[in-house]
């Protein structure tokens, strides 16, 4: 298991938005990237050290500080839209091999290199932006049905990143609702919800998401 790329941003116009710009563009970059905690939501900053988010209502912040995309499930979209998808292609700061990204549970903690510790905290939800950005006809209901999102990871120790970093799992929670059971329960299967309750390591805005819900009965 390990990190093939480390992406990031270059400023680009959001037409999707009506943003002044937008992140989405990620490239891969060489060298060390540093990794540190970015603070609340609101200001634009991320994990990744130049790199940043432009809808600052939606992205960024701690518990949006890093998002990973499997190399695996990009091949999976390049078979299924008969196109390339490069390093980057969905956004994703980390472009991993060899680790099940949808398959991690919410609250796991991944050691990358030599110092950073990283926990998963929420998946992916597909926006305007990422659907303008892939320009595919229908592709929010095609990546939610998918049920591939990626997560999105805190970072719990900061330090460098560099492709070919390897990717330790390093402490699981007891639970087993996992990235993928999460963005379903969001999305097309809230009769999920209730197993959400167990997972301490979801955003808090997302916990009193999943409780407002179940309080009106909306599971």
């Amino acid at each position: 298991m390990n990190v093939l790329s480390v992406n990031v941003g270059r400023p680009r116009p959001n037409p999707w938005k009506r943003l002044p710009a937008t992140g989405i563009d990620k490239r891969p970059v060489t060298g060390p990237v540093a990794v540190a905690a970015p603070g609340p939501k609101g200001t634009g900053a991320v994990g990744l050290a130049g790199d940043r988010v432009y809808d600052v209502k939606h992205h960024g912040g701690d518990d949006q500080a890093v998002y990973a995309y499997a190399r695996e499930d990009l091949d999976h979209w390049e078979a299924e839209l008969g196109r390339t998808l490069g390093n980057g292609s969905f956004g994703e700061n980390l472009t991993t091999a060899g680790i099940d990204v949808n398959a991690a549970l919410i609250g796991e903690r991944w050691r990358i290199g030599a110092t950073v510790v990283l926990e998963v905290s929420c998946p992916r939800i597909p926006c305007a932006t990422f659907a303008g950005w892939l320009d595919e006809h229908g592709w929010m209901r095609r990546f939610t049905r998918a049920a591939l999102p990626g997560p999105y990871l805190r970072v719990v120790e900061p330090g460098e990143i560099t492709a070919g970093d390897p990717i330790t799992v390093v402490g699981r929670p007891a639970h087993e609702v996992t990235v993928a059971v999460s963005f379903r329960a969001f999305t097309t299967e809230p009769e999920l919800l209730p197993l959400l309750r167990d997972a301490e390591g979801l955003p808090a805005a997302d916990r009193e998401a999943v409780r407002r819900r179940l309080d009106r009965g909306t599971a």
